[in-house]
């Protein structure tokens, strides 16, 4: 039976939020972020510097266009999708370091870390249920 340290410690070692993954972006750290939706989801928008990579091209193009010693985030539409899974699984088999972003794109917009589509990079409203509103003062 695993403890539940050892349960959260796992679990941690496989998974990651968008607040973090912006954290590192903007730290500078090498973190390869894959957009695993589908074409017409990606024409939406994305998280600002991912890589559209579908989680069924992943065991064809990953080996050709990502280092096998980068760090890779994941991430599908939202809590309710499992492409994110399927894309991690698909990394994991070709063994990357690589992680889940759990709230997929949905959390990372609703948090209003930049957003990327045809019209360019720009922040959706940070929803106060997910993120903290940032506070503009007035200089």
């Amino acid at each position: 039976m695993i403890d539940r340290a050892e349960f959260f410690t796992a679990k941690l070692s496989y998974e990651t939020d968008a607040s973090d993954v912006y954290a590192a972006q903007k730290a500078g750290e090498d973190v390869v972020v894959i957009d695993v939706r589908s074409d017409e989801a990606w024409a939406q928008g994305r998280a600002s510097g991912a890589i559209h990579m579908h989680y069924s091209e992943i065991a064809t193009r990953a080996p050709q266009e990502i280092p096998r010693e980068a760090r890779v985030v994941v991430y599908c539409w939202s809590p309710g999708c499992n492409a994110g899974a399927k894309g991690a699984l698909e990394f994991a088999k070709l063994g990357y370091d690589v992680r889940e972003m759990i709230g997929g794109f949905e959390y990372w917009a609703r948090e209003g870390y930049p957003v990327e589509d045809h019209d360019g990079v720009h922040r959706r409203p940070i929803d106060p249920l997910t993120g903290v509103p940032r506070i503009r003062t007035r200089a």
